[in-house]
């Protein structure tokens, strides 16, 4: 299936997906857009918006926000749809305007990662979650609410803001694969090489503005942790 990319007035056009409140389409191909369901969205609407078949918003918010806006007939490319190969639940721990990670470092290269790991049988993600900071920073956490979903490379993941109480374990104590609990301002985030890079930004921005009503859905292609993201 091929979706077609449209712009009006600097504009993306979209609809209103009929089966879920508060999510947008990119219409199919040779569908026409018009009537209570048709919407635009401005780059800074469509980048905290829903946008569905994820990886296709991907590419487009991408070649939009670096180059311009650029219509088209891609096909659609929806992992969302996919069973997936693993699925993941990480924390947002804030602290008195800091964030807490997980740096790693390999062959000369550092990047960090929110404190998460895979989902075990049985488990529900806010079990997932809870058990995955303690093992990783020895923190007792609380869940809030659900912040993001993210497809990257097969996985799912979702991500919750979490009240932790306690101090950060010792190093020998923590199981994170070698990392390090590190407690970074949130107005770092966008010039960190965070993974999965294009949470980055937008978590710095919601800790001013808000956290999303929903979880915001997004696929997360990049590779480079080092470049800024601003999709």
């Amino acid at each position: 299936m091929r979706v077609d990319v449209r712009f009006e007035d600097g504009a993306l056009v979209l609809t209103d997906d009929p089966a879920e409140g508060g999510v947008y389409r990119l219409p199919r191909a040779g569908e026409p857009v018009d009537g209570a369901a048709r919407r635009t969205l401005t780059l800074a609407e469509a980048l905290h918006a829903r946008i569905r078949p994820v990886g296709t918003a991907e590419a487009v918010l991408r070649e939009w926000a670096t180059r311009g806006p650029r219509s088209g007939s891609p096909s659609a490319q929806d992992p969302a749809a996919a069973v997936p190969t693993r699925v993941r639940a990480g924390a947002l721990v804030i602290r008195d305007d800091r964030i807490l990670l997980i740096r790693q470092t390999k062959r000369r290269e550092t990047w960090y990662e929110i404190p998460g790991g895979g989902v075990e049988a049985g488990e529900t993600l806010h079990q997932a979650v809870v058990r995955e900071l303690r093992e990783e920073t020895a923190l007792a956490g609380t869940v809030r609410e659900e912040v993001a979903r993210v497809w990257k490379e097969g996985t799912r993941q979702h991500y919750f803001v979490v009240h932790a109480e306690g101090e950060v374990g010792a190093h020998e104590q923590l199981d994170n694969y070698g990392g390090r609990p590190t407690w970074m301002p949130v107005a770092d985030l966008p010039a960190t090489a965070l993974w999965p890079r294009r949470l980055s930004w937008r978590i710095a921005h919601w800790q001013h503005t808000g956290w999303p009503a929903e979880p915001i859905e997004l696929a997360d292609s990049v590779r480079n942790l080092g470049k800024p993201c601003t999709w």
